[in-house]
C-alpha cells in the first residue's frame, strides 16, 4: 500500500474529541512520505471548518487534503450545466455551492435539481415533503445524494444520515439518487486521483463496514476496518470481509509497515 484515504468522524475523531494516538498516526504518514487525503460524507460542515477542526485536534490538515461530497457535488452540476438546485443542506455547507442560483427555501417547484444533505434535526415532514414536490414537480430535475450513509455516531448516541432520507425519496418518486459521496465507485476514483496513485495501491480506512470498507472494494482499492466510532462486533458476521481490522488508526503505521 503507498497511499491512504481516511474517514474522518469514527476514525480521526469522535465528536470533538481525537481517537488516541490519531494525531501522531497521521503526523506518522507525513514522516514517511506516505500520501493521504480525508474522504468524508460529513456534510453539516464546509472544508474549511473541517481543518479548523483539524487543526484544534493536532492534525495538520488544509482544504486540499479533504474531499467532501459538496465538493464533487458542484462540479457534477456545472458539468451538467445546472444553475438552479435545490439545496437541502445545513447553511454553512451551502457556502460551498457559490456560483449557483439556489431555489428559495420555501419553493415547491422550478428546481433544476434537488440536493441532498445531512440537514440533522432540521429534517422534518414539511422539509421532506418539499424535496418531494420539488422533485415531482419536473421529472427530469435529478436527486443528488450527498452520499448514502444511513447513520452516524454522535456524542449521545447513534443519529440518523442523509442516506436516509434519499433512500425515502428514492422511494417515494421512483427515481434513482446520483450519488456523490461513499460508497459510490466515482467518489473514491476521485480521491484516488487525488493521490496520482493506481486504485490497487491505495487503502481506505474507515469505521463503516458497507460505506467505507466495502464501497472501497468495490473500487479496487484495499478496504481497512477500525474498532472506534460506530464499529461493532456484528460487522465482522455478514458477507462483507475487510482486507484487515486494526483496533484504531494508531495501528495504522506498523500495519502499513508490514505491507
Amino acid at each position: 500500500m503507498r497511499g491512504v484515504l481516511l474517514d474522518l468522524d469514527g476514525v480521526v475523531y469522535v465528536g470533538d474529541e481525537a481517537v488516541p494516538g490519531a494525531p501522531e498516526a497521521i503526523a506518522r504518514l507525513a514522516r514517511d512520505g506516505v500520501p493521504y487525503r480525508f474522504v468524508t460524507n460529513t456534510t453539516s460542515r464546509p472544508r474549511s471548518a473541517i481543518a479548523e477542526k483539524l487543526a484544534r485536534l493536532g492534525v495538520a490538515a488544509d482544504a486540499d487534503h479533504l474531499l467532501t461530497p459538496a465538493v464533487a457535488a458542484t462540479a457534477w452540476l456545472r458539468r451538467h450545466a445546472i444553475e438552479r438546485p435545490a439545496l437541502f443542506v445545513p447553511d454553512t455547507t451551502a457556502a460551498e455551492f457559490a456560483g449557483f442560483e439556489p431555489v428559495a427555501a420555501s419553493a415547491e417547484e422550478g428546481a433544476d435539481a434537488v440536493v441532498v444533505g445531512d440537514l440533522g434535526e432540521r429534517w422534518d415532514f414539511a422539509t421532506l415533503n418539499r424535496a418531494f414536490r420539488l422533485l415531482t414537480a419536473d421529472p427530469a430535475a435529478p436527486l443528488v445524494a450527498l452520499g448514502l450513509t444511513p447513520y452516524w455516531r454522535a456524542p449521545d448516541g447513534l443519529r440518523l444520515d442523509a442516506g436516509a432520507y434519499v433512500r425515502a425519496l428514492e422511494y417515494a418518486t421512483g427515481r434513482e439518487a446520483e450519488v456523490l459521496g461513499k460508497p459510490d465507485p466515482a467518489f473514491y476514483d476521485a480521491a484516488v486521483a487525488a493521490l496520482g496513485l493506481p486504485a490497487d495501491d491505495v487503502v481506505m480506512v474507515g469505521d463503516d463496514i458497507r460505506t467505507d470498507v466495502a464501497g472501497a472494494q468495490r473500487a479496487g482499492l484495499a478496504g481497512v476496518l477500525v474498532r472506534t466510532g460506530k464499529f461493532t462486533p456484528r460487522d465482522l458476521d455478514g458477507d462483507l470481509r475487510p482486507d484487515a481490522v486494526l483496533d484504531s488508526i494508531a495501528d495504522l503505521p506498523e500495519w502499513l509497515a508490514q505491507r
